[in-house]
Parts: C-alpha cells; sequence; structure tokens
C-alpha cells in the first residue's frame, strides 16, 4: 500500500484512539476527496447515547456538509475496522468510491467477515483495500476490549 494511503489510515488511528480514551469503541474514519479531508468521524454511541454514531456515519455527514450533497464521488474512506452492515449500506448510497479499512471485523463485518455486502448487486460498488495498518488496528481493539473485561 502506498504511503498516501497510511497517513490517511494514520489520521482514522488517531481518531481511533480518541475514541477509546472518551471509552467508545475505538473506530476512526477519515473521508478523503482529491488529496483533502472531507469528512471525520469517531464512534460515539455511547457519548451520543444513539445507535446511528457509528464512525463512518460520522465522517459521511461531515463529507456531505463539507461537498454540499448526498453523493461522494471521488472520494476514498479510510476506517480502521470493517464496515457493519448499516456503514456499509451508507457507504453505498453515498457512492464512496474506495474503502480501505484495517481490522476485520468477525462478529459484524459486511465487507468480507459476516457478509459481503459490496457483492450483492447493488447500484455501487467501491473498490476494498483491506487490512492497511491492521497490524495498529488490531490492537488497539483488543486492547480496549481486554480492558472492559476486566472492569466487570
Amino acid at each position: 500500500m502506498d504511503s498516501e494511503a497510511e497517513v490517511y489510515m494514520g489520521l482514522a488511528l488517531a481518531l481511533a484512539r480518541e475514541a477509546a480514551e472518551a471509552d467508545e469503541v475505538p473506530v476512526g474514519c477519515v473521508i478523503v476527496q482529491n488529496g483533502v479531508v472531507v469528512g471525520r468521524g469517531r464512534n460515539r454511541r455511547e457519548s451520543a447515547r444513539h445507535a446511528l454514531a457509528h464512525a463512518e456515519l460520522i465522517a459521511i455527514d461531515e463529507a456531505c456538509r463539507t461537498l454540499g450533497g448526498w453523493r461522494l464521488p471521488g472520494c476514498d474512506l479510510y476506517v480502521t475496522l470493517e464496515p457493519c452492515p448499516m456503514c456499509a449500506g451508507a457507504i453505498v448510497n453515498a457512492r464512496i468510491a474506495r474503502v480501505f479499512f484495517g481490522a476485520r471485523d468477525p462478529k459484524a463485518g459486511a465487507v468480507c467477515s459476516r457478509v459481503a455486502l459490496f457483492d450483492l448487486g447493488l447500484n455501487h460498488r467501491p473498490a476494498v483495500f483491506e487490512g492497511l495498518l491492521a497490524d495498529k488496528a488490531g490492537p488497539l481493539l483488543s486492547d480496549f476490549f481486554r480492558r472492559k473485561r476486566h472492569e466487570i
């Protein structure tokens, strides 16, 4: 993977770390168009008390507001964890061009782990690149859940 992609995933990882510090599942996301970050998000479900406060949805919302429309042509999405079905659906609906993700999500991943939503013949299919900085994203998630289990 090229260093530019790693830079953007690094930004997503920084957002994931912010989420962990706020006691949220550490997932971060950035959306980039033509080398400019147009959307950022991190998990906020606990603090927002809202089921839709996933990193990807927050980043997509910000990118739509930044670019002035619901279609995000030519945009790349970088997220630290494989998108869930809800987020994968939003990616399709926003017409995101490419999706880069770090760690697989064996419990809820909708790109390749549990279901391959992008392969269902929907009206849009982004290119997918998996495993980008997974060696950093995976341990961030594992450490977070290990700490949570010890709190119980």
